[in-house]
């Protein structure tokens, strides 16, 4: 079963059930200033599941959402390549009621999509090889599996508040989950035991698991959660008081690689149709095959070649978040959103390196990723040339300094040939790491992990110092030039250019949510040297404000171009201040 069928399958088992389809916002959260990236499904449901909102839908809602976890608390961009199913881009299948339904029925659809019958659009894995866990004092949703799917209680693994119990924040809304898992061992065909495992959960025709071997056997992946049901229930209080919601709501996520990987038979999401297009485009491009899939060397270096078919997982997971990050607006910088952008780009760089390539390769991966997924976010399509262009810029950008990088980092952590040895060798100071990230373009968090495969540690601490005196800097030489201006040579509003004479409007600035953006000129001031200050009626930019730098970067409009360098206060609102092409 294709993950498009999935999907679409998920969309529509709910949609016949009375939920209203909902599109998939956007990765930059619109209103959560919390968040750096929309990382579940409910994330644009937020308000309405806090009461702040009402829906023009009805109370219940499906949807499949784009996510990026690659910052902040959910970070999983180390992992990535190196496991079955880590990633930074993935979709999310979720039902969600809004005071509506409750556990009856959130259970009984999920089993009725699950072990329902193919041809009629659900999934039709056979009950014996699934699996429940539930919140330890939720005995209701015990009570329900074992009613509604006819669950023996051997089946039913009551476990703990760190598993199976879900909270929005340290207060609010909060309740118990109930998980589905699905027994491997029956359904992918390469799976194998780890070797030298022993135990319960080991053998492959037992039917029936203590809560201990259950445990084991999910951490080490046999047994693999695919549906979270999330049943919000609770108030929690400052003083951690539970206090019953008056209209309990449901939120659940279900990870589509995840479920491909079960439909198509395999233990690794990499090996789905999800990916396959991608690891196709990345072996036409190097001109070497990947030798991950069983049979080949998983997770080893190739003899033949010498090339580590973790690389090409790499750039196929970050193709992805690549594309729909820019498609979504966010842009490549040193700050924010566009950091994590930046990492996952030369990050990607990297492993195409590793695998000998010296020239762009990642932005013919992007292109595959919009060829096989706009027809289901059309905003791919309506990006592509923006998208590829800024894949190709950053790629050359980095390739031009990597080189010289990957020596300079030999010379500080040269790679030692004792085998095996888990023993710190050393550790690089903050100078040799920001000369890394300042000359060569190497984020510390790239240098941090390229240290560690070599068993080095990084002098962060030092690093920051550097860091903090290069902004210092930064920030007189800034000052000094602002000096030129004159202190209020901006300030008299009689002297802008502004459209018919109107008056000047608010500038309102979006720099905490995006750092590009379509708006509209308001006010232009000439400057000597060539230089203009802009006034937008929306702005990224963000003026020096308590020691923060201010912003740099572009306004590009028809036919002419203005390279920020500068923004400052005029009258309130921030000027951007640069160069006129």
């Amino acid at each position: 079963m294709r993950a498009s069928d999935i999907r679409q399958s998920f969309l529509q088992y709910f949609r016949q059930h009375d939920h209203a389809i909902r599109p998939s916002s956007s990765l930059v959260p619109g209103d959560d200033p919390t968040l750096l990236f929309t990382n579940a499904g409910m994330v644009q449901f937020k308000k309405v599941f806090l009461g702040l909102e009402e829906t023009d839908y009805g109370r219940r809602a499906v949807t499949a959402q784009k996510c990026v976890r690659a910052g902040g608390k959910h970070n999983d961009l180390e992992q990535v390549g190196h496991t079955a199913r880590h990633h930074t881009f993935f979709e999310m299948l979720g039902n969600f009621s809004f005071g509506d339904y409750f556990k009856r029925d959130a259970i009984r659809f999920a089993w009725e999509w699950v072990t329902g019958p193919r041809e009629a659009g659900n999934l039709g894995i056979p009950a014996e090889h699934l699996r429940v866990s539930v919140y330890r004092e939720d005995d209701e949703a015990r009570a329900l599996w074992r009613e509604v799917a006819g669950l023996p209680d051997s089946r039913i693994y009551g476990l703990g508040e760190k598993d199976n119990f879900w909270q929005m924040a340290d207060t609010g809304p909060c309740g118990p989950c109930s998980e589905i898992y699905v027994d491997l061992a029956h359904l992918a065909r390469d799976w194998e035991f780890p070797a030298g495992a022993a135990g319960e959960w080991t053998e492959p025709d037992r039917r029936e698991f203590s809560l201990e071997a259950f445990v084991e056997g999910s951490e080490a992946g046999r047994f693999l959660e695919i549906w979270n049901l999330v049943f919000m229930q609770f108030d929690r209080q400052p003083d951690g008081t539970l206090v019953p919601l008056p209209k309990p709501s449901v939120d659940t996520g279900a990870g589509l690689e995840r479920i491909a990987a079960v439909m198509q038979g395999v233990t690794n999401n990499f090996h789905t149709d999800v990916f396959s297009p991608l690891i196709a485009s990345i072996e036409e491009v190097v001109g070497l095959p990947y030798q991950g899939r069983p049979g080949g060397t998983a997770g080893k270096r190739s003899r033949a070649g010498s090339h580590d078919p973790a690389s090409f997982r790499v750039i196929a997971d970050h193709a992805r978040a690549v594309a729909f990050l820019l498609a979504d607006g966010v842009f490549p910088s040193n700050e924010g959103r566009g950091y994590v952008l930046r990492r996952i780009l030369r990050r990607a760089v990297r492993h195409a390196w590793l695998l000998g390539r010296r020239e762009p390769t990642l932005v013919r991966v992007v292109g595959t990723v919009i060829d096989t997924m706009a027809g289901v976010y059309p905003e791919l399509r309506q990006r592509a040339a923006h998208i590829i262009e800024t894949t190709r810029a950053e790629e050359e950008r980095f390739l031009a300094t990597i080189d010289g990088g990957m020596k300079r980092f030999d010379e500080i952590a040269p790679l030692h040939t004792t085998q095996g040895s888990t023993a710190v060798r050393g550790t690089i100071s903050g100078d040799d790491a920001f000369r890394l990230y300042d000359t060569f373009g190497f984020p510390i968090d790239l240098t941090e992990l390229m240290a560690r495969e070599r068993g080095y540690t990084v002098d962060i601490a030092g690093f920051e110092a550097a860091l903090g005196r290069q902004r210092e800097q930064s920030q007189e030489e800034r000052k000094a030039r602002k000096l030129t201006l004159g202190v209020d040579a901006l300030a008299d509003l009689t002297a802008w250019e502004r459209k018919d004479g109107a008056d000047l409007p608010a500038t309102a600035f979006v720099g905490y949510d995006t750092v590009e953006i379509e708006t509209q000129v308001t006010a232009v001031r000439h400057l000597d040297g060539g230089r203009v200050a802009v006034l937008l009626r929306e702005t990224p930019f963000y003026a020096e404000s308590g020691g923060q730098v201010s912003d740099g970067g572009e306004i590009v409009g028809d036919g002419w171009r203005v390279d920020v360098d500068d923004v400052r206060k005029v009258d309130g609102r921030p000027a951007a201040i640069g160069r006129l092409t």
